[in-house]
């Protein structure tokens, strides 16, 4: 075990994400601005597809995390039948689940019922699609639909707060389903579809366009909101959630619902770009 991976089990994650959580609400001039210059410089942000393209110019460090695109800055796939990537980064990793399991990395995997907190929920996904994306602080931190559906209920899921880095998902078992989390059920047109927001070390904060601040406070015990009968909608492309700073999107689809394209670890994508294609049944 590396002194990185170490530090993953006995640092105090929700002291320190709770530390960070203010601090980067901090309107102390000289203090915001330190630290936005730190992340511009130092993951070259390009700050051109900024609504505000002026760093400096964010109340404090999160708004600027959490910053506007100007509208022509992403474009959804122009094919209605595409699954789009819900959010700008890297996909971690994608494929089939096998028998409810997902792989996380060499030698890793994890089941969807663990990471959905629910045997039952995650009956259908059984022999599914799953893609995973992981944002870097360079990232734009908007989440998107990838799919149009109908939010049926959210499933905030307590846990650690693991860093979300590469060498960590590489390390430490079952990273995902142990990590604190929200899990976003809708139904689409061709049937249900799960997106999943999971927090990290320092960055544990989690915001949906219908609930506002989720994460924190931290849960302590499974809190299930149901939105039945509520009619909140929202089409594919449309913005969901946040993360103030970043961490990981996972999404899961049903077996028959869409193929996957050739999807590779690694690879960047952006929100709104194709990632494979829906089937109708």
């Amino acid at each position: 075990m590396t002194f990185n991976v170490l530090l993953q089990y006995i640092l105090p994650h929700r002291a320190l994400s709770r530390v960070v959580y203010w601090a980067t609400r901090w309107t102390f001039a000289p203090w915001k601005n330190f630290l936005i210059s730190q992340i511009v410089q130092s993951y070259q942000v390009n700050m051109a597809e900024a609504a505000q393209p002026d760093a400096l110019a964010y109340q404090h460090f999160n708004a600027f995390f959490t910053r506007k695109l100007r509208p022509d800055a992403r474009r959804a796939d122009a094919d209605p039948a595409a699954l789009i990537s819900p959010a700008d980064g890297k996909i971690s990793q994608s494929g089939p689940i096998v028998d409810g399991r997902i792989f996380q990395a060499k030698g890793q995997e994890y089941t969807a019922a663990e990471l959905l907190g629910d045997e039952a929920a995650a009956a259908p996904y059984r022999n599914g699609r799953f893609v995973t994306v992981y944002l870097s602080p360079r990232d734009y931190h908007r989440v998107h639909m990838p799919l149009a559906g109908t939010l049926k209920e959210t499933v905030h899921v307590p846990g650690r707060i693991f860093s979300v880095a590469p060498f960590a998902v590489e390390a430490i078992p079952r990273l995902f389903a142990r990590n604190e989390r929200l899990v976003c059920h809708f139904e689409g047109e061709h049937g249900p579809f799960v997106v999943v927001m999971v927090g990290a070390i320092l960055v544990s904060s989690v915001a949906t366009v219908w609930d506002g601040l989720v994460i924190p406070p931290y849960a302590s015990s499974i809190r299930r909101k149901s939105f039945a009968g509520q009619n909140i909608t929202l089409e594919r492309f449309a913005e969901m959630a946040r993360f103030n700073m970043g961490s990981t999107v996972i999404l899961l689809l049903p077996e028959g619902m869409a193929e996957l394209d050739a999807l590779q670890p690694q690879q960047a994508v952006k929100v709104g770009e194709r990632l494979g294609l829906q089937t109708k049944h």
